[in-house]
């Protein structure tokens, strides 16, 4: 069994290029991956490059919930959602009582971004009580929702949407709908089934009556007057409603119609999904869709308004999903929807699906907001402390060099060549990162790369010096190169370990700027490792061969005489007594 794994290991000592031509293959698919995505340098942060600072004020007609509590939650939410990772260098933050300031790096999508902070984010699952085209005339018939709204929700095992040429009512029969539904709502919510149930055996008394036929009369008056095509009426539609509350609220439909609807109290929020992803619908080809995972309880919910909408006539078989008060998608329903997930499918682009995905994953806002203002950032000061950073790295850079010349001589040309092909890994993972996962290189990670070098030269030296140990003992530059890497290995892997744990916990401890000086710490520990294996110990291997190292050249750093080598001791054999002729 030894035999076998001893020519294992020859043979990897035997072909070193190997190692070589992987990192080198390494960099040049990433140096191809830079320029084919058109990013050649980092994207830097708001402190280099400037950017765009968005000012958001909570709006009134909150007071009550605007506190401490609920704008720390609001910028916890907006920070994920614009963030990431933590590293694309974006920041918020509060500012007095009601504001909150974001601020956005420059070559993010500034336009995106505000849509991300300033997105409410609140879903519900409502049912449709009546439905019509927005200012369409009084005689003329309605499309019925199946054939004027191309966007489904749909659960991904059971639902089976039905399809109906049948026209709707005219706007008149809609008003009398409205009026019908409000005084029996098909679907009465949790919070009042217990209450309505009690009252079923006796009659309702007269005040209770004329009480809900003036707010219904109420309603219809302001649903016949509703004009979804003015976008001071859509603002206003629903405002204040409660999820508890009938309300209205205007989507469109596949012909870019503004539709308008009369929606019962919410049975479904948006609290209720445990995870929403955006996907593309390779089978049907219809572009892309949001997918929703619901939490157990939002499943029971879901499954038990889905089975009550489907025993209802048109529209009221229909439930409407309502993100920020406005209606993305009204699908029917014929059967009971057990299956724990549902899909939101439309005329999305890639972005939009995201997005939306994006807002649904991370949770509403519990505050609504305005923008109040925006303004542009310059980078002035941060130039100037990147400019002093870099001729501060250069300077300690240089000290490295030196110090590795005139010590390790010969040697120093593996460092350097080993510390160049470490900056150009770093450089292009954080070009290509930028695009990837945002992240920007602000001045705390530039600290964190100097740091860096400092790193990736102390593995060096405990190679070396494990090298120049095996040199002193007596032994030739082949075998003593073998005999140190293992242990200056187990030095670099627990060297590095530490490195990278520190590294890990500040990120995962902080917030802001000092996150991407921990990043950039971990991200240049991990790529120390990889090029000390595939890059330092092979090339090392390699150079091992030649004379000038082999036979101990006065500059190649590992003169035998220079070292203090001794010559191995041997041991000899004591030679034995001659016999004694006299007891012969």
């Amino acid at each position: 069994m030894a035999a076998p794994k001893k020519g294992r290991s020859a043979s990897a000592q035997s072909r070193p290029g190997r190692s070589l031509a992987l990192i080198l293959i390494a960099i040049a698919a990433l140096t191809g991956g830079m320029f084919a995505s058109g990013n050649t340098t980092p994207r830097l942060g708001i402190d280099l490059a400037g950017g765009t600072s968005i000012t958001l004020e909570a709006k009134s007609g909150q007071e009550s919930a605007i506190n401490k509590t609920n704008m720390n939650t609001a910028v916890d939410i907006m920070n994920r959602r614009v963030n990431g990772l933590g590293v694309s260098e974006a920041e918020v933050q509060t500012q007095g009582d009601r504001n909150i300031i974001v601020n956005i790096p420059k070559g993010t999508n500034s336009e995106q971004a505000r849509k991300q902070v300033g997105t409410t984010a609140k879903l519900y699952f409502r049912p449709v009580l009546a439905t019509e085209v927005s200012g369409a005339a009084a005689a003329s018939p309605t499309p019925s929702a199946s054939n004027s709204s191309s966007k489904k929700a749909t659960d991904k095992a059971t639902e089976k949407a039905t399809s109906s040429g049948t026209p709707s009512a005219t706007a008149t029969s809609q008003g009398r709908a409205v009026t019908d539904a409000l005084k029996d709502d098909p679907t009465p919510s949790a919070s009042n089934s217990a209450s309505a149930s009690a009252k079923a055996s006796s009659s309702p008394s007269p005040s209770a009556s004329s009480g809900a036929e003036a707010e219904a009369a109420k309603l219809q008056a302001a649903y016949t007057a509703l004009d979804c095509r003015k976008e001071g009426q859509r603002a206003k539609a629903g405002e204040g409603a409660k999820p508890t509350d009938t309300t209205l609220a205007c989507g469109t439909n596949s012909g870019g119609q503004w539709q308008k609807y009369v929606l019962g109290p919410a049975e479904v929020a948006g609290t209720d999904v445990k995870k929403a992803s955006a996907v593309y619908d390779t089978q049907s080809g219809a572009g892309w869709k949001v997918t929703m995972d619901f939490t157990s309880g939002g499943s029971k919910k879901f499954a038990s308004i889905t089975g009550k909408l489907a025993k209802n006539q048109e529209p009221q078989n229909q439930f409407a999903i309502v993100l920020d008060g406005s209606v993305v998608s009204d699908p029917r329903v014929s059967e009971a929807l057990t299956g724990g997930n549902a899909e939101i499918s439309g005329s999305f682009d890639q972005t939009e699906a995201k997005d939306l995905a994006n807002v649904l994953s991370y949770g509403a806002l519990p505050l609504s907001f305005r923008e109040q203002s925006v303004t542009t950032v310059t980078a002035a000061l941060g130039g100037e402390q990147l400019h002093a950073g870099l001729i501060a790295g250069a300077i300690g850079l240089a000290l490295v060099v030196i110090y590795l010349v005139l010590y390790y001589r010969g040697l120093s040309l593996i460092a350097i060549a080993s510390l160049l092909v470490s900056a150009a890994l770093t450089y292009a993972i954080m070009t290509l990162l930028g695009p990837t996962i945002h992240f920007a290189l602000n001045l705390p990670a530039v600290c964190g790369a100097i740091v860096a070098i400092g790193i990736t030269a102390d593995s060096f030296i405990v190679f070396f010096e494990r090298i120049r140990d095996e040199i002193r003992e007596g032994r030739t530059l082949r075998p003593a190169v073998e005999r140190a890497w293992p242990r200056a290995r187990r030095t670099i892997l627990v060297s590095d370990f530490v490195s990278f744990l520190a590294a890990a916990v500040l990120f995962i401890v902080t917030v802001g700027k000092v996150q991407g000086f921990a990043f950039t710490l971990g991200l240049t520990t991990v790529l120390d490792v990889v090029v000390v294996f595939l890059f330092t110990k092979p090339l090392m291997t390699i150079l091992a061969r030649k004379q000038f190292f082999a036979n101990g050249h006065s500059w190649s750093g590992l003169d035998p005489k220079r070292l203090g080598a001794q010559p191995p001791l041997r041991r000899t054999r004591r030679p034995s007594a001659p016999a004694d002729p006299k007891e012969a």
